[in-house]
């Protein structure tokens, strides 16, 4: 008997499906006796010690490679043959890399403690909340402020510009200095490092950045009465990027979720759908208003951007207009909203990566069916598009790793282990990173680093081995992540 997406579908609960497997089991005559239990038990958690150890492996050699001074100056590239780091500066999104691994290892730890086991616990926790309390101090080499006009209002902001400046708070980001998914990334992190430490200040930066990036929704009204929708890469871009919206569908299902139960209210910014022209406010509680923006930002994504083939392309293109434009209304002055035609650009693992934890936070919060359908659907769409078995190595799937594919693959990895509740036979899918990561760490670890591509390994002349510190962090967020996988699945 096989399990199939239609039984997946149709039986959603989480104990049905408990009682679909073992029934499964019994049909295929497997026995589960108590010690066939234990030892399953022993083997994963043995799984999982290993996967953090080498989580924190790798995360230390990245740090003390690619950071210097006591700003963390972060060096893109770092070469593990040659000991040296050519002198480009990695972006804001390449620093927040570090922040991943970092909050991934503490979610590892603590499931670790929590499984019966502290002893890493106890000896690593305080160690990597330091570490995270740095990283984010010296985050604000990349903060900056300006003034932006955008659908509803006028005003100052303070946020992560793409580049570097010289002294904290003096970054450029006006225009194209900054992008609204850098600041998704970053309020993804602040979530988790919230959750995990329970530090106020990250939940306020977080709701500040989620306040900046929903500032950034085309909220204009269409001939039909309905919302233009869709987030800009930036405020200095018309067009409405994959990236630039699904990474915001599960931190605000995880503030809806923080909220829940409380009174605690935002301002709502929109246009009335009536004259569609004036702007107007409203007070929300907030768990509405988080929820609400997760689905509407979810279902503008899915309806212009997934492709027949089930995996979502890159962006909307061919907009009007053609750059960002202001009109004056009743004497004030706002952004001009934008239409989209176009659907194009390679479809990348972590555009679809992020509507799947989308879709399964989504349902968490909601138990809409729609969610689960959709969740299955592009499971299997992005694993039959993405990974390609026998490619390099016989026995092993191959994903891209040209351009920035090493970090967007961790992306969708997380993505399966956020959805496998929902969906057991992903554990296959979810399998394949493990032995990745094990083949490159086993034949070609060097130095405490991995090279670019885990199953072909390093270039003959070491001189060409630099490493991007983005794809080390991504590796190391990887193996802590399936570390909690192992014990909590």
């Amino acid at each position: 008997m096989k399990v199939t997406r239609k039984n997946y579908v149709r039986k959603n609960s989480v104990g049905v499906i408990g009682i679909l497997f073992f029934s499964i089991l019994l049909s295929c005559g497997v026995k589960t006796p108590q010690g066939k239990n234990q030892e399953f038990s022993s083997e994963r958690k043995s799984l999982s010690e290993r996967n953090l150890k080498r989580a924190m492996e790798i995360t230390d050699h990245t740090i003390a490679a690619h950071f210097t001074g006591s700003g963390m100056r972060m060096a893109r590239f770092y070469n593990p043959y040659a000991d040296t780091r050519p002198d480009e500066v990695g972006s804001v999104w390449m620093y927040t890399s570090a922040i991943e691994a970092v909050n991934a290892i503490l979610h590892a730890l603590q499931a670790e403690k929590e499984h019966g086991d502290g002893t890493l616990y106890n000896t690593h926790f305080k160690r990597y909340t330091d570490q995270l309390r740095e990283l984010y101090d010296n985050a604000d080499y990349y903060l900056g402020t300006f003034t932006l006009t955008s659908y509803t209002q006028t005003k100052e902001w303070t946020i992560y510009g793409v580049n570097r400046g010289r002294s904290k708070g003096t970054a450029k980001v006006e225009g194209i200095e900054n992008v609204y998914d850098d600041q998704m990334w970053l309020t993804r992190e602040l979530l988790e490092s919230y959750k995990l430490t329970g530090e106020e200040n990250y939940l306020q930066k977080a709701e500040y950045l989620t306040e900046y990036v929903l500032d950034g929704w085309d909220c204009t009204i269409d001939e039909n009465g309905n919302e233009v929708g869709g987030i800009p890469w930036g405020p200095g871009y018309v067009t409405k990027h994959s990236c630039s919206n699904g990474p915001m569908v599960s931190p605000l299902v995880w503030l809806h979720e923080l909220y829940m139960g409380k009174n605690d209210e935002i301002t709502h910014r929109y246009i009335d759908p009536v004259d569609r022209r004036t702007r107007k406010t409203a007070q929300m509680k907030k768990s509405d208003y988080y929820l609400i923006f997760a689905e509407k930002v979810y279902d503008w994504q899915k309806k212009h951007l997934i492709r027949e083939d089930g995996v979502y392309s890159d962006m909307m293109g061919g907009c009007t207009p053609g750059k960002p434009e202001l009109e004056t209304i009743d004497g004030v002055t706002y952004r001009k909203g934008v239409i989209c035609r176009d659907r194009v650009g390679t479809p990348l693992t972590y555009n679809s990566g992020t509507m799947l934890s989308g879709a399964a936070d989504l349902y968490r919060a909601t138990s809409y069916n729609r969610y689960l359908t959709d969740g299955v659907a592009l499971s299997d769409a992005t694993f039959s598009f993405f990974a390609k078995k026998d490619r390099e190595v016989e026995g092993y799937y191959s994903y891209k790793i040209d351009g920035f594919n090493n970090w967007f693959n961790g992306v969708l990895m997380r993505a399966y282990v956020d959805f496998y509740p929902r969906y057991p036979e992903i554990d296959s899918y979810i399998d394949t990173f493990q032995k990745n990561l094990d083949y490159g760490y086993e034949h070609f670890l060097h130095n405490g680093f991995l090279p670019s591509n885990l199953l072909t390994g390093w270039k003959p002349d070491h001189k060409e081995n630099n490493t991007e510190g983005m794809f080390s962090f991504s590796f190391a967020a990887e193996y802590a992540v399936l570390a909690r996988y192992q014990l909590t699945k």
